[in-house]
């Protein structure tokens, strides 16, 4: 079976959109095997295991977007069809939910969707002002596996003091500035003082600009995009005076996935890890298993981080389903003695919410489990000036920091 660094997700889109999907799923791992393979009931109580894809009902000459068919590609006897999506309008009853997704997203122009959401993007908007004295600057930095651009927000209270260093890993169509904007991570850096950098992802990488979390490749230390999401990070701590003790990382959806992979791969590095509609490290190892892990858990082993970490996800999420929040968690638990605290509360926007704690003996927090009743896939109490935001939910970015900065490593512990 291919894996995802075989797979060139840009041919994929382009092949899509013009109507050349047997040429575009053959790209994809299981798209279209050589004989269906009968697919047996899991036994109870199990979670089934990817198999192949059943072949698709495909058309070579496929009718070109009009008005009348909804700007959609169509196949000829479903031309006059209004409005219709690629997946529907090609006719194919027999296609898994989770390929007629992902047919459908390739095939929308401009669609904030992907392996991140369903929410839609908003209108970019110009940056805000910065403080004075602040630096938001655009850095590249380079290793075996690539180059990788990323944003530095360094705050005006900076006059050369140690300070704590924030990761911050975007979830897929995103980017540094919209990031920013959406979880106003700045701002409170801004308060109190503290560098925050944005790592961004190469659509030359993936498509979507999502991060490869699915990747058995990018889920290792030193290979693939830890390597380089780490790199920036002693880069940083090479240029500035960080305090190496309060190092952290955080990410929304592929990259909240990827901040569990950074603190699986890399707990001499990170003190504490937030972790935003994201997936365990190890859920998946391509994208069939991918799709898998996002509708119901994947199969993570025992693999952790083994860091303190935060997790929001919220209960309607229908994008990565809200089970992988507990096998983020279990994967991170490294005590038995824990003490757990439930309370529930309700935010000022109205998202209603119940947070477990797991503290150690002296109170302090180890383990976060935010519950968001009635929230989707998208930043909790972030700014409509970003994507994939719920400005109705608690602040996640404040709690976060909170969190944060309880933990700090000692000397010992990063050698």
């Amino acid at each position: 079976m291919k894996t995802l660094l075989d797979i060139d997700m840009s041919e994929a889109t382009r092949l899509t959109r013009e109507g050349r999907l047997d040429e575009a799923m053959a790209l994809l791992p299981g798209a279209l095997p050589s004989a269906p393979s009968p697919v047996s009931p899991p036994p109870t109580g199990t979670q089934p295991e990817p198999g192949p894809f059943p072949r698709a009902k495909v058309f070579l000459d496929m009718v070109p977007p009009s008005p009348e068919t909804g700007g959609s590609w169509t196949a000829p006897e479903d031309s006059a069809r209004q409005s219709a999506g690629p997946s529907e309008a090609i006719g194919r009853p027999d296609m898994p939910e989770a390929m007629r997704e992902f047919l459908d997203r390739l095939g929308q122009p401009g669609s904030a969707a992907g392996l991140n959401g369903r929410a839609g993007l908003r209108k970019g908007r110009a940056p805000a002002p910065l403080p004075e004295g602040a630096r938001f600057e655009k850095r590249d930095y380079a290793n075996e596996a690539g180059t990788r651009a990323y944003k530095l927000y360094v705050p005006s209270g900076f006059t050369g003091q140690p300070l704590p260093l924030v990761v911050m890993l975007h979830g897929c169509t995103q980017s540094p500035d919209d990031f920013a904007a959406g979880t106003r991570m700045n701002e409170i850096a801004e308060e109190q003082t503290f560098l925050v950098a944005y790592p961004e992802q190469a659509q030359s990488a993936n498509a979507s600009k999502c991060w490869n979390w699915f990747s058995a490749a990018d889920q290792q230390r030193d290979r693939g995009e830890p390597s380089l999401l780490a790199g920036i990070t002693r880069e940083i701590m090479r240029d500035f005076p960080v305090d190496a003790g309060r190092v952290y990382v955080a990410g929304l959806s592929a990259g909240g996935a990827a901040a569990a992979i950074m603190g699986a791969t890399y707990p001499d590095l990170y003190a504490a890890v937030g972790v935003h509609s994201g997936l365990a490290c190890g859920a998946a190892s391509d994208l069939p298993s991918a799709f898998t892990a996002m509708r119901q858990g994947g199969s993570p082993g025992s693999r952790g981080s083994r860091v303190p970490t935060i997790v929001f996800h919220g209960d309607r999420d229908t994008t990565v389903s809200p089970v992988n929040a507990d096998q983020v968690l279990a994967q991170s638990r490294s005590a038995a003695d824990l003490q757990t605290t439930v309370t529930r509360g309700e935010a000022p926007g109205g998202i209603r919410y119940t947070r477990a704690v797991e503290a150690d003996e002296t109170g302090r927090s180890i383990l976060e489990h935010w519950v968001l009743h009635g929230a989707g896939h998208a930043w909790s109490g972030g700014s409509a000036a970003g994507t994939y935001t719920e400005p109705r939910g608690p602040d996640a970015s404040r709690e976060m920091m909170r969190f944060f900065l309880q933990h700090s490593k000692t000397p010992a512990s990063r050698s």
